[in-house]
């Protein structure tokens, strides 16, 4: 937005398309704004604007805005699923120095925030009702559908595992005051949760195949991970282990993770210092990192190649279909800061379950673990239709 616009909605006290804060200290408020924002129930189709150094009144609050108060209100976009589209900028605007954040329409509503859906409702903030929730879903159908949104024929509601829904994703992903309104409809729950397309015939999206289909690999033939033990350093040599690990997105994942453990060696020092020390030969986080990042960042279109990792005697190598995607490239893959999403929406559903702690920290965590365990660092090789790395045991 140009600066005659801002300073044409900063004096337009009656717009439900701005919120003034005179600072930023009630951070809860800002991301709900963000949040209602996003959502555009009035369907404007126009940003909505928060400023950050004004008071409800227009009069300015005189807030030094820091490089520092910049980067906290850029990163609050984290905590808002799926994460918005969304510009942080210093301005100047009748006098008055302050923060604007610019929030576009989401795709794909309903965004939420501590799994609440806020919305605006005239000048002011509200949860949204069912009924609003069911708007905003219905906004999907005008839209074009990212991958992991897209309708997946010939599948059908009864592909899904609802079990899993119910008892795994629902309570990591809604606010326990929702969870309570147990009358909701089980297609209105999965719709608003994306798993369904916004249609009459219930559709399942690719996101609700991946996450809590009972068979993913039936609909999405990519949809696993293989996973070799080598005995040796060779992929010639004997084989100590074989699995295809498949099955919906939280069932895969614990089965990894179960996996990781059972091969995983610790060594025990008692010379060296007067505590015994037991140290693994690969950390657990790195190993997790690394896997995550290969599901979440890899293509599922257009490939039948499954995620692949291969542990060997010397090293595991983790192979990911699918190259660098959006602003990532090959020249400034893993540079701090630089991250994009190729499946935004199941970026959200492994946040919703745990799996990711903050989004653009899976590489620095891995570098961390890695050397505060005595590993040498990663190894990636980032070409156009894949992406592999390689982590070398503990010496």
């Amino acid at each position: 937005m140009n600066i005659h616009a801002l300073e044409g909605l900063l004096t337009e006290l009656e717009s439900d398309r701005v919120e003034r804060k005179a600072s930023a200290s009630d951070g809860k408020k800002i991301h709900q704004a963000i949040c209602a924002f996003a959502n555009d129930l009035p369907h404007h189709q126009l940003p909505g604007v928060i400023f950050i150094g004004v008071h409800d009144n227009g009069d300015c609050a005189s807030l030094a805005v820091t490089d520092q108060l910049l980067l906290t209100l850029s990163q609050m976009r984290e905590h808002v699923l799926p994460f918005p589209t969304m510009k942080v900028q210093k301005h100047v605007l009748n006098g008055c120095e302050m923060a604007v954040i610019v929030v576009e329409p989401a795709d794909a509503p309903p965004v939420r925030y501590e799994g609440r859906v806020w919305v605006r409702v005239g000048p002011r903030r509200a949860v949204a009702t069912r009924e609003e929730e069911r708007r905003l879903s219905e906004k999907r159908r005008a839209k074009d559908i990212p991958f992991d949104l897209k309708p997946v024929y010939p599948a059908t509601f009864e592909d899904l595992d609802l079990d899993v829904f119910r008892r795994t994703y629902l309570p990591s992903t809604l606010h326990p005051d929702m969870l309570d309104e147990n009358d909701r409809a089980i297609e209105y729950q999965l719709s608003s949760t994306r798993f369904i397309a916004p249609n009459e015939q219930l559709t399942p999206t690719i996101l609700g195949i991946l996450v809590i289909g009972k068979d993913p690999r039936q609909f999405i033939p990519g949809a696993y991970i293989q996973f070799l033990r080598i005995d040796g350093n060779d992929l010639t040599d004997p084989i100590k282990d074989s699995k295809e690990i498949d099955g919906p997105l939280p069932e895969m994942l614990q089965r990894l993770d179960d996996l990781f453990q059972a091969h995983i060696s610790i060594a025990s020092d008692i010379t060296s210092q007067p505590v015994e020390i037991r140290q693994p030969d690969y950390p657990l986080v790195a190993l997790r990192q690394l896997a995550y990042n290969a599901i979440l960042h890899r293509t599922y279109d257009a490939t039948n190649a499954p995620t692949r990792m291969t542990w060997f005697n010397d090293r595991i190598e983790i192979y990911s279909p699918g190259g660098p995607y959006g602003q990532v490239t090959r020249q400034n893959f893993g540079q701090p800061g630089v991250t994009d999403y190729r499946n935004a929406y199941l970026a959200e559903a492994m946040k919703n379950l745990g799996y990711v702690q903050r989004f653009g920290l899976g590489i620095p965590l891995t570098y961390k673990s890695l050397r505060d365990n005595g590993n040498p660092v990663p190894e990636f090789t980032v070409e156009d239709a894949h992406i592999q790395v390689i982590i070398r045991r503990r010496p």
